[in-house]
């Protein structure tokens, strides 16, 4: 889409500078696009919002961002302000998500998978530690950079964002039930304390890059393809399976360690600040001991991009795991094979 087929409400250029290009993505906010600053003709992302006189999600994104800048896998908030009936935010342009990767691909070995689980518990550890929760972590709000950012995962959207804490005293907000309809962030991903209509903590991020990490490895979870073949009732059918699935079940096939993560995180308390290192020493078990550093790089360059004709093959995970790219990990370390089958679909969907 070009700017012939813009709305005609949409501006042209934001704050004189960024000249609007085709739109690359769109979400109950309102939509991202492409935009080329004039001046030093780079290329940004421009999110847009309407403007409705009330709170702003972009703008409490750009504060939140302009607070964590520095920090690997965050991207850089350049400008905020509004154009005429728009709220507008100037971003760093990245590449595609997990998500348009994923659907490519269909699964990431668990080489890669530890990779990015690396990085993301890193980034999860930073904004907690700046006294926000991220709210709503989904492979579709984790982005790769580009250039030489390629294998650098982003996480993004912070418009759900809330602090838990308060930054100045450090005193943890109080625990409270708000009614489920006012769960927070994505079901398919959501930990289950948020499907209950629990207020959110450091442990309900940490549940849903669980999720995210399992489903990267499998391809799917199993409440999603209840969602997918019913189109209705999401939120309590994936409540009811996160509840009624073995952890063994959901972890077959994967390293031990993958079972002892998720109900690590689906413990820990309210307040409590979980034990990221524990969690990192965990997620260890998804390398392959037996490929080199240049190799796994190698392998990482070729996931982490969307497939094409033109892709080198000399880096095809599968020659570089033996012949099956999915349960390409450790494979010397023990694994959970005795799997208890998932629970029946609920009569009622």
């Amino acid at each position: 889409m070009g700017l012939l087929n813009f709305p005609v409400n949409i501006p042209i250029r934001i704050d004189g500078r960024y000249k609007l290009q085709e739109p690359i993505g769109s979400g109950s906010y309102g939509a991202v696009y492409k935009a080329t600053n004039l001046i030093s003709r780079r290329v940004y992302a421009v999110k847009l919002e309407p403007h409705s006189g009330g709170a702003s999600t972009i703008e409490q994104e750009y504060h939140i961002l302009k607070q964590l800048k520095g920090q690997p896998g965050v991207v850089r908030a350049h400008w905020f302000g509004r154009e005429l009936n728009f709220n507008a935010i100037v971003l760093d342009l990245l590449g595609p998500s997990l998500q348009d990767i994923l659907a490519q691909r269909k699964t990431l070995s668990p080489s890669i998978v530890h990779h990015l689980g690396d990085q993301l518990l890193s980034q999860i550890q930073y904004i907690h530690s700046n006294s926000y929760i991220h709210g709503d972590i989904k492979p579709q709000n984790i982005l790769v950079g580009l250039g030489d950012q390629a294998i650098t995962p982003y996480l993004i959207d912070f418009g759900v964002s809330k602090q838990y804490r308060n930054s100045a005293t450090g005193d943890h907000i109080p625990f409270r039930h708000a009614r489920r309809s006012h769960m927070i962030g994505t079901p398919i991903f959501a930990s289950i304390n948020s499907h209950l209509g629990a207020e959110l903590s450091q442990r309900d991020d940490l549940e849903s890059l669980v999720y995210v990490l399992i489903y990267f490895m499998r391809g799917s979870l199993p409440w999603l393809q209840v969602d997918r073949r019913t189109r209705k009732n999401s939120k309590s059918s994936a409540l009811n399976m996160k509840q009624t699935t073995p952890v063994e079940a959901l972890c077959c096939g994967f390293p031990a360690e993958m079972s002892t993560i998720l109900i690590y995180t689906r413990m820990l308390s309210f307040s409590e600040t979980p034990d990221y290192d524990y969690i990192r020493s965990l997620l260890m078990s998804l390398q392959n001991d037996s490929l080199s550093p240049a190799d796994i790089l190698s392998l990482i360059r070729d996931e982490l991009r969307l497939p094409n004709s033109h892709a080198s093959t000399h880096n095809d995970p599968k020659s570089l795991c033996g012949g099956e790219a999915q349960f390409c990990g450790s494979p010397l370390k023990k694994r959970v094979t005795n799997c208890p089958p998932p629970p029946p679909t609920p009569a009622h969907l």
